[in-house]
């Protein structure tokens, strides 16, 4: 199994199990009795993305989730799923995700200016002749974006100051923080496997990893718990004297949308099933986008002639007054603009082409099944059969690589493993035909369980892209970073895996640069 979910081996082993067996391939999972379809066939991964009532995620999957951060919808299947997705869906409307607008660039701007007060510090500390870098600051992007995504759904969460970027003393911060990067990213693989087949274990003998994970989620319900119940009374309140509480934030329009009166009682979701998908919210609206930035940032530090093009195309639009001055209208004209800028939207598809932050998943057939396939299917005894579905008892497993269909040098072309932006601008029938809820991408998945988050994670993406960019240039060090599948696809410091996930960068203001 490891050689397709290590995004250092898998883009190899995809290409050569195609080249070898065809584009549906049988493999072994963790044992003898584990035996998984790997689809690298659009028209088979579309079907079990399409059919999620047949295809869900593996109660070992959901289990793990849930001991995590509760039920929400990342884990929950079928009626469950449904019902919180329902109550979820007008939170992340157009209009709702507009107006976060104005919070996603203050929280740019934040970040900008932190960093302008790192560089200035070591430009205060250098002797005079190292004048020459003048402002040159090492980063770790990584940690930085990071911090401030989280200060972002913090606010856009449930209207919750976490104050991260200035400093990571808020408790429940660090609660969110060290669960969800010590717990899942440093955790005993083996353990984790025995956790989830023996919960039994965890309670009984607690290693490190599981106190942990006790210790925080102790803290994310006291302290958000009570979020929850403040802001149900406000709404509530609001209800009764006839004034309606105008709360932005996903947790108030959660609330809300479920006690809607278009919403039959038996649709609606209790209070723990809404901390359950504010955690969700916390932990994949957080982690995700500030993973794609870190990468994009990286991407651009090793193709500077690129890094230039998009600085020139961000900087014809900026405006003569300072984002700070300008009214909540001007900032979304601005953001409008933004949306619609051609190469920064070929930089961010082709970054989240190129490392999605999913890997791959994992779904399980519920009912036997044909799942139909459109390449000829390679029998166990070499030949090749022109038949037009495989057979998939109840029971067995289907890996989902996303990342081996957006790497996929027979659809992308034999440059799919480059960092090439323009070939959005010219592409193939056959990418115009792949799955996917996002320019025919599996990043942000498909079908009834593709990602909520999508146009909110966008709006951060190029807002903090268009707010770095133009006022820093980014280079990389002489450190290695690699890529590695730990839960997400996350960067690391080559030898440095104990420290976590890390990607320092050469950060120097552009004023530095016109100065110097």
């Amino acid at each position: 199994m490891s050689p397709v979910l290590d995004p250092f081996r898998s883009p190899k082993t995809h290409a050569a199990y195609v080249e070898k067996y065809g584009r549906n391939v049988r493999i072994r999972g963790l044992g003898p009795w584990d035996e998984r379809l790997l689809p690298l066939d659009p028209v088979s991964v579309a079907h079990v993305l399409k059919n999620s009532t047949i295809y869900e995620k593996p109660w070992q999957s959901r289990r793990l989730i849930t001991s995590l951060i509760g039920c929400g919808m990342l884990a929950a299947e079928g009626h469950v799923h449904k019902r919180q997705r329902r109550v979820a869906t007008p939170a992340f409307s157009i209009q709702n995700m507009r107006a976060l607008v104005p919070l996603v660039f203050s929280k740019g701007e934040e970040l900008k200016d932190k960093w302008l007060s790192m560089s200035q510090a070591a430009k205060e500390g250098q002797s005079a002749s190292e004048r020459q870098n003048s402002g040159q600051v090492e980063i770790d992007v990584c940690h930085w974006i990071s911090r401030a995504t989280f200060d972002v759904i913090g606010l856009a969460g449930f209207d919750y100051h976490f104050n991260a970027i200035q400093n990571e003393s808020d408790e429940l911060f660090a609660a969110y923080k060290e669960m969800f990067e010590i717990a899942v990213s440093q955790g005993d693989g083996v353990r984790t496997v025995l956790g989830i087949y023996f919960p039994i274990v965890n309670s009984l003998f607690p290693d490190k990893r599981a106190k942990t994970v006790y210790r925080c989620q102790e803290t994310i319900r006291r302290v958000a718990g009570k979020l929850v119940q403040q802001k149900k009374t406000r709404i509530m309140d609001g209800e009764k004297s006839g004034s309606a509480y105008a709360g932005k934030d996903l947790l108030s329009l959660l609330l809300k949308s479920n006690i809607a009166t278009d919403l039959p009682p038996d649709q609606r979701i209790s209070d723990e099933d809404i901390l359950h998908n504010i955690n969700t919210f916390m932990f994949a609206g957080s982690d995700t986008t500030s993973l794609a930035l870190t990468w994009t940032f990286l991407l651009l530090a090793k193709n500077p002639d690129l890094q230039t093009r998009l600085r020139t195309e961000l900087l014809s639009i900026v405006p003569t007054t300072p984002i700070c001055r300008l009214s909540p209208e001007e900032i979304e004209s601005l953001h409008n603009t933004l949306q619609n800028l051609p190469y920064l939207n070929n930089v961010c598809r082709e970054s989240l082409r190129l490392v999605p932050p999913v890997h791959s998943s994992l779904r399980v057939a519920t009912q036997d099944d044909e799942i139909p396939v459109s390449y000829p299917v390679h029998l166990s005894d070499g030949t090749i059969s022109e038949q037009k579905s495989i057979s998939v008892p109840k029971g067995c497993f289907v890996h989902v690589p996303v990342e081996a269909f957006n790497l996929d040098k027979g659809m992308w072309g034999p440059n799919a493993w480059d960092f090439d932006p323009d070939r959005w601008d010219n592409l193939s029938e056959d990418v115009l035909s792949l799955p996917g809820l996002y320019s025919n991408l599996l990043t942000f998945s498909a079908g009834p369980r593709s990602c909520i988050g999508m146009r909110f994670s966008m709006i951060e993406m190029k807002t903090f892209l268009y707010i770095l960019l133009t006022t820093f240039t980014f280079a990389e060090t002489d450190k290695r970073i690699y890529k590695a599948n730990v839960v997400l696809t996350r960067p690391y410091v080559s030898g440095q895996f104990k420290k976590g996930s890390q990607c320092p960068l050469i950060v120097t203001p552009l004023e530095s640069i016109a100065t110097s």
